[in-house]
Order: structure tokens, then sequence, then C-alpha cells
């Protein structure tokens, strides 16, 4: 039997995507580059933990999970969670964002000021603007009143980001008009903590960082993983999570945090860099209805 590696997950670093591996080991994702791997037939998926820490039962995991966590590892990773609002102690500074992921889907939202833009490129935000710096609290504060007053969500979904990757306008001023116009309006909302320090609007964009010039429509998106199957194609883009990958099967999307807790090898054979054996759906359009497989 091949060796088997377990992936850990896409990491964003200052050399951009990498797919991480148990050991350390560390794969760069840069455009045109050939993904290949294959499932262990005889596998399950199992727990991934949490805190570092590995699942004491080696629970098993749905394929089509992207938390790759059993029940209690999840509560666990939760209760020590930003996010999840359970800490209010933490000393650190805060920043309150805007990101944009297309028309008229921007979203509010809060990270440690010294992740820098790194919680951005993992949400796969096409550019962003800080808003604000200041404690936990205050940041807290700023996101639910700028969410109350804009109407703008503090989550966008993936299947709704990937359905207008390859349509969005190829000028920074374009894709930067909405943003700054919101920027502009959440400044002046009333209940602004006085702890949070205002940011003036500057725009980062990640289109570049991305690949996302010239991609092509996606035709498909993996659904989940499967024993035994096989996954093969070419980089076109990485955003966020999601692989944009031109295939045998036409462009498809691979949601990376659907490989964890997978044992993955190498794929036999030249062949295998278009092979697409694992369940994939029908990318829906954006307002669509339909959810066909292929």
């Amino acid at each position: 039997m091949a060796h088997a590696w377990r992936c850990t997950g896409l990491r964003w670093g200052g050399g951009g995507p990498l797919l991480g591996w148990e050991g350390g080991r560390r794969s760069p994702l840069p455009r045109g580059k050939v993904v290949a791997f294959g499932v262990v037939s005889e596998g399950r998926r199992t727990c991934v933990g949490a805190r570092g820490n590995a699942c004491p039962v080696r629970a098993g995991v749905p394929g089509r999970s992207t938390g790759s966590r059993c029940d209690e590892c999840a509560r666990l990773d939760r209760a020590h969670s930003v996010a999840a609002d359970t800490i209010a102690d933490d000393p650190r500074p805060y920043h309150v964002y805007l990101a944009w992921f297309g028309s008229g889907m921007v979203k509010v939202g809060i990270t440690a000021v010294e992740r820098g833009s790194a919680r951005l490129l993992e949400q796969g935000a096409v550019c962003f603007g800080w808003l604000g710096r200041g404690p936990l609290m205050a940041a807290r504060r700023t996101e639910e009143v700028v969410r109350a007053a804009l109407k703008v969500p503090d989550r966008i979904p993936y299947a709704e980001k990937r359905v207008v990757r390859a349509a969005l306008p190829e000028a920074i001023g374009e894709r930067a008009a909405e943003l700054a116009a919101l920027h502009g309006r959440a400044l002046g909302v009333y209940g602004w903590p006085e702890a949070l320090e205002p940011v003036p609007f500057q725009v980062v964009d990640h289109f570049g960082v991305f690949g996302l010039d010239g991609l092509p429509a996606a035709e498909g998106v993996v659904s989940e993983l499967v024993a035994g199957g096989v996954v093969g194609g070419e980089v076109l883009a990485v955003a966020g999570p999601d692989l944009h990958l031109a295939t045998g099967r036409g462009v498809v999307v691979l949601d990376t945090r659907l490989m964890t807790g997978w044992e993955l090898t190498a794929p036999a054979g030249e062949g295998a860099r278009d092979v697409l054996t694992v369940p994939v759906r029908e990318l829906k359009s954006r307002g669509g209805v339909q959810d066909g497989l292929f």
C-alpha cells in the first residue's frame, strides 16, 4: 500500500496558499500546479480533534461536513473561540473590517490585529477595508451596531461566494466602490463605541492573490470525498479554502476542508491528473434552483 498522508487543511502564508499535512509538510498551490490524490479505499473519515489534541475515540465524521470534527471536539474547539463569542477578556487589540465578495455581498467582522489579513484570505474576501481598531468588546459592539444599521451580515455562505468569482469586475475601483460607500456610512452610525479608533478607508485587494483574473466559471463543486475516490486537476485559482480545478469533467471547485480527516495517497498513473471519481453536484447560479448530479 502506498504511503498515506493526512491533510491538516489549507493555510495562507506570505508565499500564498499552502496545503498542510500531519508531520509538518507543506505543499504550495500556485496557479498551474497539478493536484492529484486518492482516498484510501478501506479508510474512513475520522475526527481531527480539537485545540491540538487528537480525538480520544477517533470518532467518524460525515463526508459532507466541512467542520471535520465530532460533536464533542467541535464543542471543545468553540469553547475557546472568539468567533463563538465565548471569550470576553482577550487583551489583544482587534480590527473591525468590511469585506466584499461580489456585488451586494458585503459582510462585517472582527479579527485580532496581530493576524493581519490572514482571516480575510481564509474567508475568500476579494477585497476588504479596516473600519476600526480597539479592545475586543468594543470591536464586538461595533460589529453588532454596523450589522444592524447597514443591514450587512456577519457571515456569507461559501456557496454564494463561489458562483460569482468568475464574473467579478476586473477594475479595482469597481470592486472597491461598494466598500468605500459602506465604510463612510459606518463611521457615522449611532452607537459607535468611544474605545474603538476609526481607521480611514484603504482597500486591500486579493483579486490577483487568488488568481481570479480570467477565471472560467465553475460547472460543479465536490460535495464529499469517498473511500477509493480520486481527485485530479490543474489549479486555476485558490480563494479561501476553495481550489478551482480544471479537471476531466470541466472546472470544479474543491473545498479543501473536505480533505481533512481522510487518509490520502498519490494515485497511480499519469492519467490520474484528469480523473475525478468523487461525488460532484452542479454549481448553482446565484438565485438558481438546480441541484443535479453530473
